[in-house]
């Protein structure tokens, strides 16, 4: 299940991709605009902050931007920052994988065999689709 704070940090990033330019908005106008719980939404600001996809600006007139054009944003960057791996199971991890204590062969695996297949058809879904796609830019 996709977390709500995967959820509102992708609405937040496409409030922000619709908007022309880079010109910074505050915290309290996602906040109202998403209707998303302004403290939480300051956390979540500043993981994607911290991980390269927004810049702030303090002061009057301060608060987020992209960084990058949102054509250029592949959800599973997003995913990856907000929501750790994209695998369901630890064993199909691409970046996180950790074998799993209870399966002697992950080959014989009929778990492994269709977690993989769930990761990869969620792999070409996110790796296909940008923030520009998500908000009609």
């Amino acid at each position: 299940m996709l977390s709500k704070k995967t959820k509102y940090g992708i609405k937040a990033l496409t409030y922000l991709a619709r908007l022309e330019g880079k010109t910074p908005v505050s915290i309290a106008t996602i906040s109202t605009s998403e209707n998303i719980s302004l403290k939480f939404l300051e956390t979540i600001l500043l993981t994607l902050r911290k991980n390269g996809l927004l810049a702030s600006k303090k002061g009057k007139g301060g608060g987020y931007y992209l960084l990058k054009e949102p054509k250029d944003i592949q959800m599973t960057t997003i995913m990856r920052i907000l929501e750790g791996p994209i695998a369901m199971i630890p064993c199909v991890s691409l970046n996180f994988y950790e074998k799993c204590d209870d399966c002697p062969d992950e080959n014989l695996c009929a778990v492994n065999k269709l977690m993989v297949q769930v990761r990869d058809s969620s792999l070409q879904i996110f790796k296909n689709t940008t923030l520009a796609d998500l908000c009609n830019c």
